[in-house]
């Protein structure tokens, strides 16, 4: 992935947090974590990586993140100037569970 890509990536993760905390309405949508984003080089698609709070509501949040990614990319047009805003998919971020899961495995090693 190119520096610029990255870059824009990143500004993605701060403004759409920014966007879902203050401008979308649906309750569906609470407790939500962007902890990352990756743009495709020709800016077609974006790819936004999420976790929640409650992992039991990830499909439902998932469902309302997709309804809303037409709001939300409009919002960003606004917030950051690009010659082409990609299409927005949002993908639930199973490395936190991942890496939650190594941790509890090494605890439970260093206990026996």
């Amino acid at each position: 992935m190119s520096i610029k890509m990255e870059r824009l990536g990143n500004l993605f993760v701060k403004e759409i947090s920014e966007i879902l905390a203050t401008e979308v309405k649906d309750q569906n949508i609470e407790f939500v974590t962007i902890t990352g984003a990756k743009v495709t080089n020709d800016l077609s698609y974006a790819k936004v990586y999420f976790t929640v709070l409650d992992d039991t509501k990830k499909d439902i949040v998932l469902n309302a993140l997709n309804n809303a990614s037409g709001f939300i990319r409009r919002a960003l047009c606004n917030r950051i100037e690009l010659r082409k805003m990609p299409e927005i998919q949002f993908v639930y971020d199973e490395s936190v569970a991942y890496g939650s899961n190594i941790e509890r495995i090494i605890r439970d090693l260093n206990n026996n």
